[in-house]
């Protein structure tokens, strides 16, 4: 006679929960991402604790921040060119941060993305997950006209990378978790960018940065974007997209 068993139940979740947040002071959204990554981390553990498995969720967000430097777990302080009174003088805010890569900034006008996923839905590969992001955003921009491209050894989406004249149009900085990843992209679009003139960005000082408005001579609309990128997103990760509300925050 044998005997039962408990079963772990793999129930792939390929559905999407897309939210936008508008614009959201950085260290609110930082908070609400850790929120959403706790909780699906909770219930994985929860899952294998109790020899079951239930569906974890998975969402893309979409957000503006107000004028902010950001630098990674790794970055060099060093290539943050301003002191706090600079900072303060700017009205811009500046925070070491938990994900990977070095600094960079986030300013109105730039679409930043945080796809809030468990890989163990998609495919527990962190590098193959960066460049899926990377090809969503290279899409993205080739349906404006414009080709882009990776820089070799480098994160993140380029112009004439194959050059000197090399510029960097997204970057990209991810934290995971057990296979659940938080922060993301952000790519530039109707922004100001002088503010890179005062870092270094992404620890890269022979390379400047441009916006998808700077290459095309023209602003550009957002949600235009949001809604080809999502596209390519969905597509390339063969998953599901639904809008849904913003999750509330306790």
């Amino acid at each position: 006679m044998s005997m039962a068993v408990p079963m772990i139940f793999q129930m792939k979740n390929k559905i999407v929960q897309v939210q936008d947040w508008g614009l959201v002071d950085y260290q609110e959204a930082w908070k609400r991402q850790e929120f959403l990554l706790a909780s699906t981390v909770k219930l994985k553990t929860e899952n294998r604790a109790n020899s079951t498995e239930y569906p974890t969720p998975n969402y893309l967000v979409f957000v503006e921040h107000p004028k902010v430097y950001t630098i990674g777990k790794s970055g060099n302080l060093d290539n943050l060119l301003l002191d706090d009174e600079n900072l303060r003088q700017q009205d811009t805010s500046f925070y070491k941060i938990n994900r990977g890569g070095d600094i960079t900034f986030h300013g109105p006008g730039q679409i930043v993305g945080y796809p809030i996923l468990d890989l163990d839905n998609f495919f527990t590969d962190i590098h193959l997950y960066l460049r899926t992001l990377e090809e969503a955003i290279i899409l993205t921009i080739k349906e404006f006209g414009i080709e882009a491209g990776r820089y070799p050894g480098f994160t993140g989406v380029w112009l004439d990378s194959d050059n000197s004249a090399a510029r960097k149009i997204c970057a990209m900085g991810v934290r995971c978790s057990r296979w659940v990843t938080m922060h993301g992209f952000a790519l530039n679009l109707n922004n100001d960018l002088s503010p890179f003139n005062h870092i270094i960005p992404c620890g890269i000082n022979d390379k400047s940065v441009t916006s998808l408005a700077l290459e095309l001579g023209k602003e550009i609309d957002a949600e235009e974007v949001k809604k080809i990128l999502r596209r390519h997103i969905s597509v390339l990760f063969n998953m599901e997209l639904i809008e849904v509300p913003e999750t509330p925050i306790p």
